[in-house]
């Protein structure tokens, strides 16, 4: 976490487990230029369901949650689910929408990005798309490594190349909750200021993967647009992701009918 920890300046909400920073898309570009002129390494998580269910399930993930710079909802159902709040988030800021003001935002700053992670291929044809959107965009690496963990010699030789491309934001595309993980044991070592795991960002501006119409992102039903596209392996994720909401929602209601003294409490 850097020590001049973004998240310090905004209020947080906790959704299901979760410590959601209170931020707009715009300001969240704007946190990330903070973390970038402290100078320190720093990471930024952009968790949705999955990640929520994850965290909840997998106690090696709470230190990962906990010293994260910046926690943004990408997730309607976590907005939805914040307004039971005081203070609710203010909107859904997609990993997938992000990358685009935040390679925009590099342009103009000169900020360098490195792009890693995704099938051979995939890392290469974002940043070259993003290259042509935004004309003058810094392309301090690209490299798709293999799925399976480096050698240790492969791992130092991979720390250089970062280290030496003079990055100010790492972009991992290793898949959640692999991408997270991987950030949080090598992001003080690799020293970029700024590290972010954003997913299937790789693959939508690639065109290797299709984004859900806009009705369906606003309707809360991108992971359904998904699911049906890649059916064998986004159904057994999407159907666990269902089972935790389902939960976490009778849960919430329990919680809430106690507070109304309707429900018997635990201490009784």
């Amino acid at each position: 976490m850097a020590d001049s920890n973004s998240s310090s300046r905004h209020t947080r909400s906790v959704v299901w487990g979760v410590p959601f920073d209170h931020v707009t898309l715009e300001q969240s570009i704007d946190s990330i230029d903070d973390m970038i002129a402290g100078g320190e390494a720093g990471y930024v998580i952009t968790a949705n369901l999955n990640y929520a269910m994850l965290n909840r399930r997998n106690p090696d993930m709470h230190p990962i949650t906990r010293d994260a710079d910046l926690i943004l909802a990408d997730g309607q159902p976590i907005v939805w689910r914040s307004r039971l709040n005081k203070q609710p988030l203010p909107e859904r800021v997609a990993g997938s929408e992000m990358i685009y003001k935040l390679a925009q935002r590099a342009t103009q700053k000169g900020h360098g990005i490195y792009f890693m992670g995704g099938e051979p291929g995939v890392a290469a044809k974002c940043a070259d798309r993003l290259s042509r959107l935004y004309p003058g965009l810094v392309i301090a690496g690209v490299e798709s490594p293999p799925f399976r963990k480096l050698t240790d010699e492969e791992q130092a030789e991979q720390d250089v190349r970062i280290k030496k491309s003079g990055a100010k934001i790492l972009l991992v595309a290793f898949g959640q909750p692999k991408g997270e993980r991987w950030i949080h044991e090598n992001y003080q070592r690799l020293g970029v200021p700024v590290c972010i795991q954003l997913g299937a960002s790789f693959d939508f501006i690639a065109g290797t993967a299709k984004r859900a119409p806009m009705i369906w992102q606003k309707l809360g039903m991108e992971w359904a647009y998904r699911m049906m596209s890649d059916p064998k392996r986004l159904v057994p994720r999407y159907a666990s992701n269902a089972s935790f909401l389902v939960g976490a929602i009778v849960e919430d209601w329990r919680q809430l009918v106690i507070g109304w003294g309707l429900w018997p409490s635990p201490r009784q």
